[in-house]
């Protein structure tokens, strides 16, 4: 029987980045733990302002860098700043006071985010809009944006059913074994009134080069 590898794993350190950059043998242990609770503390707090990723940087054990990635970036940065300075105190406090800067980048195209595709469809779904209707929809402005490729799967009690199924609908090519290429994998959770359902998305957005 075959087994599915993670798209975004299989592509770490060829032609995707790493997600957490640095290595501290002794430390270990306390900077993965940071490391997950700078992550936590952004996407509930800044959860309407389109976070599609987190990038931490350990230059020094006494510097950390946190990249973050998002389409609304306006409600992260705040008027002249005071958002962002808040969340940099916030975040040394977080972690034993150490020298924290952040810095904010502009998702260009949200509609080839995989990230940000799996939070719209979570949110069209928690506004009881059909599913059928909510992947159709995204597919279409993902293919029209300049995907090559996309792949949706959600899984639960879809539409209120009382049995719980698994669909899916894809557009294009999605070639996962080729390490080339350009494949963007999110994973996402939609609380809804009947349940959990849960989101993957797939988008091939062309070849890279090695």
């Amino acid at each position: 029987m075959g087994s599915k590898v993670h798209p975004y794993g299989f592509r770490v350190g060829v032609s995707k980045p790493w997600k957490s950059v640095w290595f501290n043998e002794k430390n270990y242990e306390e900077y993965l733990h940071e490391d997950k609770l700078i992550r936590d503390h952004i996407a509930k707090v800044y959860e309407r302002a389109g976070v599609a990723d987190v990038i931490i940087e350990r230059p020094s054990d006494s510097l950390v860098k946190v990249d973050i990635h998002a389409s609304r970036v306006g409600m992260i940065i705040g008027k002249k700043g005071s958002e962002i300075k808040a969340l940099r105190d916030i975040l040394k406090n977080m972690i034993n006071n150490r020298a924290v800067k952040v810095y904010v980048h502009e998702v260009k195209s949200p509609y080839t985010n995989a990230q940000l595709v799996g939070e719209d469809i979570s949110g069209q779904l928690q506004r009881r809009v059909s599913h059928k209707v909510a992947l159709k929809r995204t597919i279409g402005n993902a293919m029209r944006r300049g995907a090559k490729g996309i792949k949706v799967m959600v899984s639960g009690r879809l539409g209120g059913a009382d049995i719980a199924r698994t669909e899916w609908y894809m557009e294009g090519r999605l070639p996962l074994q080729t390490l080339r290429s350009d494949i963007d994998y999110a994973s996402v959770k939609s609380e809804t009134k009947y349940g959990t359902i849960g989101i993957k998305v797939w988008i091939y957005k062309g070849d890279v080069q090695l």
